[in-house]
């Protein structure tokens, strides 16, 4: 392949979004360096003929499902490796950007061989002083994975991070191939953590390039899509966030910990339910107690096969 970087997007339901954050790339990023594919997962709203009538050289993979975040992407990885890319862009349809950040996250894996991923700082697009994402950090002892947002006047070169955002990280495609692609069974959330562990459990390196940056407006495809009576978010959201979240800890937590992980999220998802059930959201307080059962109840080896 003449291009070294596939840059991947993943449509379900919104053309629009879509439309605008390839325009931008396109606007912003040298084209000789990338080719665009993008795979849509089912979308019900006539998302491929929209984004087909305004883009005629990118690369379309119609997933004919929702098959989620991780296997959705999956797809576009599949074909960014089987056509001998060398790196690959996973993007978010939900942002834009106003610089090359194709070719400075290129030009970081290049100089940095030992690193696998490498993630911009992601910006608030509303709040474009504000960092929506920066350097992923996990606290064991409590079981927190979080990301430390905090702007500085001046930035180092890279840092070293515990886990990248699927929001927009380069990745090098021979590690992909070594170390597998994103965990289809977590379906959506924390998939991109597993994966940047898992690229780290291989001798890997993760970086954060605080120097490049982009924006996003965060979770287009999970808003307005629950009954009114349910709030603003769909209710399965929910389910994938607290059953991944354990699913991470159950393999890359300390188990010397897992009394006070157990404690200081048994608080935290108790309110949680409570205020569902006091806001009688049914719906959203079924699938957080479904999410916690799955859990810590589905047999690790169905989560990871040998």
């Amino acid at each position: 392949m003449s291009k070294p970087v596939a840059v991947i997007l993943l449509n379900w339901n919104t053309p629009d979004y879509t439309a605008a954050c390839i325009t931008s790339i396109k606007k912003y990023c040298k084209e000789e360096l990338f080719d665009i594919i993008l795979a849509d997962n089912g979308s019900t709203d006539n998302s491929l003929s929209i984004l087909h009538q305004q883009f005629d050289d990118v690369i379309f993979i119609d997933n004919k499902e929702n098959l989620g975040f991780a296997g959705g992407n999956n797809r576009a990885l599949e074909y960014s490796i089987e056509n001998r890319y060398t790196y690959s862009l996973l993007i978010n349809t939900d942002t834009l950007v106003d610089e090359d950040i194709v070719a400075k996250l290129y030009a970081h894996l290049n100089q940095y061989p030992n690193a696998a991923a490498v993630q911009p700082a992601v910006r608030w697009m509303h709040e474009p002083e504000k960092l929506w994402n920066g350097e992923g950090k996990f606290n064991p002892v409590l079981g927190k994975i979080w990301s430390d947002n905090k702007l500085t006047a001046t930035h180092p070169i890279y840092k070293n991070a515990k886990w990248a955002t699927g929001c927009c990280m380069l990745l090098r495609n021979s590690a992909l191939v070594r170390c597998g692609l994103l965990n289809e069974l977590f379906f959506l959330y924390y998939e991109d953590v597993e994966l940047t562990y898992r690229l780290r459990d291989n001798g890997h390196e993760v970086h954060y390039l605080p120097s490049c940056k982009m924006y996003h407006e965060a979770g287009a495809s999970a808003k307005a899509r629950a009954p009114k009576k349910e709030g603003f978010l769909n209710p399965s959201i929910h389910y994938y966030v607290s059953r991944n979240h354990i699913w991470f800890l159950r393999k890359y937590g300390n188990p010397l910990f897992y009394p006070i992980n157990l404690l200081f999220y048994g608080f935290y998802y108790a309110a949680v339910w409570l205020y569902f059930k006091v806001r009688r959201r049914k719906q959203k307080a079924d699938f957080l107690i479904k999410g916690l059962r799955d859990g810590l109840f589905t047999p690790k080896s169905i989560i990871w096969p040998k």
